[in-house]
């Protein structure tokens, strides 16, 4: 029979979904069949499926640990923030509306049966479910109607392991505190809990990990030392992009800046870039002004293009992009960010915010009208300067259209997809993945001056992906972990 074990956590951003990654590849090693499951997940970095929807970019890492095709059932409520009060609300991959926080906690409840449905279906095809939670159990407020932690649990008879972050300070007082806060009946779910992130020797902990297995009454599986090649895995979190808003680590003479929009999207275009040695990466804060040594600028994506686009003049990043074309750098808008620089964005139906019309950077002659439909699909392509054939996918509302289109960046089964200056140093392209191909980033790198690239990079997340597993076996009960499923 198909069990399942979930991860919840004492916060945000206390690894669930690296710890996660890790489990679902050490029971793969263990000959088993496994998929990766979320509830529900909030993010605006998304994944296109093999079944034609959308997930959050952790799921499909995870998946990519379970060496599974990715499926919108591994994460069927997505939650796309748009701006500070509202999300598109995505469900088993497709957009459903666009809520509120307020609308959104009333909607919450109804959406548990399609959780259910699509957890089921992945138990029905694996022989073990891994299940990521979502914030933390003790936010006892939203503990109605939850679809995410312990709402979550008890409805599917999922144990609980609880993971802790102790890189942050207090891990006693989080994981004895949830206890404390949380419904005896939820508590009951637990079966046990992990220290994460530990710095040092982790035989310093030794009393306050007793301390906690003696306040709880929960089995500890073990203390996690800080996994040091953690920056190597996609990131789901902008602010965990490496090299963010300081140099990248890696020294390389290439500098690429990416400017940090305020809803930014599907950034890890960026994640193969940061690996490369010849390349020096960079996050721009807002304030920030773009460095007069940058060889390329690169504007990415976003959930709320009108409303970057404002948040981009705001920071004076406009007139800084003009002095960067003088001096004869290069500039690559993807999807949101080709959008950005047509001369106008149209939006009458009012599908991204207030409707109505923004005018552009208009370093492209195009011209932007976003629509109601949204395209989701993977994509191959020729890149239309070098003849490099690339894998990517799309992920976007709105059409894009203008003379510069007659100039396309690449090709897709025949017709012409992006636009291209008539001097060459602007780019825009809907496609994002393209860096993860290995050939095209290679072209890529080498047409802006650099050194092109003698990296691969699926096969550096794979083998990272191993060294998480590994790293997992040596520290933590993992055995012990896995045995707990049910």
């Amino acid at each position: 029979m198909s069990k399942a074990i979930m991860i919840q956590g004492t916060g945000s951003n206390v690894g669930k979904s690296m710890l996660v990654a890790g489990l679902c590849r050490a029971a793969v090693r263990r000959g088993l069949s496994v998929a990766p499951f979320k509830s529900q997940n909030m993010s605006n970095n998304a994944a296109v499926t093999s079944d034609g929807g959308e997930i959050g970019r952790a799921q499909a890492l995870q998946a990519l640990a379970c060496r599974v095709p990715l499926t919108v059932h591994m994460n069927p409520v997505l939650l796309k923030p748009e701006t500070d009060v509202g999300a598109q609300v995505v469900v088993q991959g497709k957009r459903l509306t666009t809520a509120k926080a307020r609308d959104y906690s009333k909607l919450k409840p109804t959406l548990m049966t399609r959780v259910l449905e699509s957890f089921e279906l992945l138990k029905s095809q694996h022989d073990l479910v891994i299940v990521e939670g979502a914030g933390s159990p003790a936010e006892v407020n939203l503990r109605q109607g939850d679809i995410a932690n312990m709402g979550f649990a008890q409805a599917s008879d999922t144990p609980v392991i609880l993971a802790g972050d102790i890189d942050r300070g207090g891990v006693i007082a989080q994981l004895v505190g949830t206890q404390a806060v949380i419904d005896p009946e939820d508590a009951a779910m637990v079966r046990g809990f992990l220290v994460n992130k530990f710095r040092g020797d982790p035989s310093l902990f030794d009393d306050g990990y007793a301390f906690i297995e003696e306040r709880t009454g929960w089995p500890g599986f073990g203390v996690l030392p800080h996994f040091p090649d953690a920056w190597k895995l996609p990131a789901e979190d902008a602010l965990d992009i490496r090299g963010s808003g300081r140099d990248s680590g890696r020294g390389g003479d290439l500098k690429i800046v990416c400017l940090g929009l305020s809803r930014i999207a599907n950034f890890d275009d960026l994640d193969p870039l940061a690996q490369e040695p010849s390349v020096h990466l960079s996050m721009l804060r807002a304030g920030q002004v773009i460095p007069g040594d940058t060889d390329l600028v690169i504007i990415p994506g976003s959930k709320s293009t009108r409303g970057d686009l404002a948040f981009l003049r705001a920071q004076g990043w406009d007139v800084d992009l003009q002095a960067h074309l003088r001096r004869g750098g290069a500039l690559l808008g993807i999807c949101g960010g080709y959008q950005m620089l047509g001369s106008s964005i149209s939006d009458p139906e009012g599908i991204e915010g207030a409707p109505g019309e923004t005018q552009g950077l208009g370093f492209l002659d195009v011209t932007t009208r976003m629509t109601s439909d949204k395209r989701l699909t993977e994509t191959n392509a020729i890149h239309t300067a070098s003849g490099q054939s690339f894998a990517g996918y799309e992920i976007h509302i709105g059409r894009t259209e203008g003379a510069d289109c007659e100039r396309p960046f690449a090709q897709v089964n025949g017709r012409n997809e992006g636009a291209v200056s008539l001097n060459g140093a602007v780019m825009g392209s809907y496609l994002h993945g393209m860096f993860a191909d290995d050939g095209f980033r290679s072209a890529f790198l080498t047409s802006l001056g650099g050194e092109g690239s003698g990296t691969s990079y699926s096969q550096t997340v794979d083998d990272t992906l191993d060294a998480l597993a590994d790293h997992l076996e040596t520290h933590l009960d993992v055995e012990g972990l896995l045995a707990s499923a049910r």
